[in-house]
C-alpha cells in the first residue's frame, strides 16, 4: 500500500490502481496525461492511447480562441480526420439545451470526444461521451476548476445543480503555453476552487463521524497536498509564472484523482460549494448573470470558515433540538423551500419525499445522537482542517480576488437564503445540516467572511 499523497501523478493513474488501507480498492481510468508547456504535441499519442481515430472536438467561442491556433496544425500534421463543434454562444450552460444541441451535432462516424475547454465543456464531454460509448480527451485551457480528472460532472438538470457520475476523461493535455494566458479571472476561479477543500476534508471528516458515510484518511492526505502545492505557489499566479500556474494544473488534477478515488465529489466540495450553487441556481431563476463558480466558491470559503468560528463556540444541546425537531412541519419547510429556489423548488421538495428523508424525526434523532457523543471530536477535527478566516482572506486579497458576496454581485438576501437552503438540494451532510439537526440554522446570524 503507498501513501496517496507523496506519490507521483503517473503512479496514481497507473493501470491497476492500489489497495488501500480503508479497505477499498482505488483505481484512476487515465489512459494519458501530459501537463507541460507544448502539452499539445502529445495529442495525437493521447488520441491513440484512448483507441480514437477521428475525434467529435467540442469547444465554446472562448476557448477556439484561446487554443484552436496551438490544436489544429498538431491535427494537421498528423493526418488525424475530425468534427468540429463550437457552441455558437458566448455564455455555455451545462444543461439540458447544451447537450441537446451536442447530441443533435454529434457525428457517429467519431469514434472519442475531444473537449478543448475547461470546466463546462468537459463535463458536457464526460456527459455526452458516456452516452455515446466512447472515451473523451480534455485539452485544458485554464486552471479554474478542479474537474478535469474527477469521475463527475457539475450538471444543470431540470433546473437543479446536480453531480453525475459519468466517468472522467480518458487522457489530459494541459498544455502550460494556453493555460499561463487564461483570463486572470480564471486563474482566481481554480484557486477559489481550491480553498473549498479545507472545508470539504472537514465536513467530510464530520459526516463520518455523524452519519457514517465512508470516508478514507489516504484520500484526504492526497487532497491535503494538492491543497499545500497551489497555496505555496499562490503569489506566482499574480504574474503568470510558468512554475505557480504548473504546480496550479497538478493541484487541480489531484484533486480531481483524490474525486475518482472516492467515486464521490466529497473530498473536493462543502458547504462553500452550495452556496455557489444556490447563487447560480437563482441567477438562472432570474435570467441573471453569475460568476465563475471558483470565484464563488472563494467568497462561499470565507463566509463557511466565518461559520466555523461561531461554531466553535457552540454545544449541542439535546433539549432545543429536540423541541426544533418537534415543532418542524413539513408545510413550513415546503414554503420556505418555495421561497428560496422558486421554479426549482418542486424538485427540491419532491426528492426530499422520495429520496433523502433528511427530515425524518427518527434519522434526526439518530444523528443528534452522534452530535452529542461526538462533540469534542468534531471540534477537535474542526481545529486540525480548518486555517483562520482571515489568513486564507489575506491570499485572496493578495490575488485581488473578491472576497465578499457584494464583491460578485449577490445580496446579502440571497446569501442568507443559500445558507438556509444548501442542505436540502442534495443528501450531503455539511455544516448547515448539523446546525439543523442541533436546532440551530435558522437562527444562525450568518456572519460576512
Amino acid at each position: 500500500m503507498i501513501n496517496f499523497a507523496d506519490a507521483s501523478l503517473n503512479t496514481l493513474i497507473a493501470k491497476g490502481g492500489h489497495d488501500c488501507a480503508c479497505g477499498r480498492h482505488h483505481e484512476m481510468k487515465m489512459d494519458y496525461l501530459a501537463i507541460e508547456p507544448g502539452a499539445v504535441r502529445h495529442i495525437p499519442e493521447a488520441l491513440k492511447a484512448i483507441g480514437c481515430t477521428k475525434p467529435f472536438i467540442v469547444c465554446d467561442v472562448n476557448t477556439k480562441k484561446a487554443a484552436w491556433s496551438f490544436v489544429e496544425p498538431v491535427l494537421k500534421q498528423a493526418g488525424i480526420e475530425y468534427t468540429l463543434y463550437c457552441f455558437p454562444f458566448e455564455h455555455v450552460e451545462p444543461d439540458e439545451y447544451a447537450m441537446g444541441s451536442l447530441v443533435m451535432h454529434y457525428d457517429v462516424t467519431c469514434d472519442g470526444v475531444m473537449g478543448i475547454g475547461s470546466g463546462v465543456v468537459n463535463d458536457c464531454c464526460k456527459v455526452l461521451s458516456h452516452k455515446v460509448g466512447v472515451k473523451e480527451l480534455i485539452v485544458g485551457t485554464a486552471p479554474s476548476m478542479d474537474g478535469y480528472a474527477s469521475n463527475s460532472s457539475s450538471m444543470i438538470c431540470e433546473r437543479i445543480k446536480v453531480s453525475l457520475y459519468d466517468g472522467a476523461p480518458r487522457a489530459i493535455i494541459c498544455d502550460i503555453d494556453i493555460i499561463k494566458n487564461a483570463p486572470m479571472r480564471m486563474l482566481w476561479a481554480g484557486f477559489g476552487d481550491m480553498l473549498a477543500k479545507y472545508i470539504a476534508i472537514c465536513e467530510w471528516r464530520i459526516s463520518n463521524l455523524v452519519t457514517g458515510e465512508y470516508y478514507c484518511e489516504n484520500i484526504a492526505q492526497l487532497m491535503r497536498a494538492s491543497l499545500k502545492k497551489i497555496v505555496e505557489n499562490a503569489p506566482g499566479l499574480k504574474t503568470r509564472d510558468e512554475k505557480a500556474v504548473q504546480a496550479t494544473v497538478e493541484g487541480l488534477v489531484l484533486s480531481g484523482v483524490a474525486m475518482s478515488y472516492a467515486g464521490i465529489s466529497r473530498p473536493a466540495s462543502g458547504l462553500e460549494h452550495y452556496f455557489s450553487h444556490l447563487w447560480e441556481m437563482m441567477a438562472l431563476d432570474r435570467g441573471t448573470p453569475y460568476e465563475l463558480h471558483g470565484i464563488q466558491v472563494g467568497v462561499g470559503t470565507l463566509l463557511t470558515l466565518k461559520l466555523y468560528e461561531q461554531i466553535r463556540k457552540m454545544h449541542p444541546d439535546r433539549k432545543v433540538a429536540e423541541d426544533f425537531i418537534k415543532s418542524f412541519t413539513d408545510e413550513q419547510w415546503q414554503a420556505m423551500i418555495r421561497d428560496i429556489f422558486g421554479k426549482a423548488a418542486e424538485t427540491v421538495i419532491l426528492q426530499e419525499h422520495t429520496v433523502f428523508h433528511k427530515n425524518d424525526p427518527a434519522r434526526h434523532a439518530k444523528r443528534l445522537d452522534k452530535i452529542i457523543a461526538h462533540w469534542d471530536d468534531i471540534l477537535r477535527i474542526i481545529d486540525e482542517e480548518l486555517p483562520s478566516c482571515e489568513s486564507i482572506a489575506a491570499m485572496m486579497r493578495d490575488l485581488g480576488m473578491p472576497t465578499q458576496p457584494e464583491d460578485i454581485n449577490v445580496t446579502w438576501q440571497d446569501t442568507e437564503k443559500a445558507f438556509i437552503g444548501s442542505r436540502d438540494i442534495r443528501d450531503k451532510y455539511l455544516s448547515s445540516s448539523m446546525l439543523w439537526d442541533m436546532g440551530l440554522l435558522y437562527t444562525t446570524k450568518l456572519q460576512r467572511g
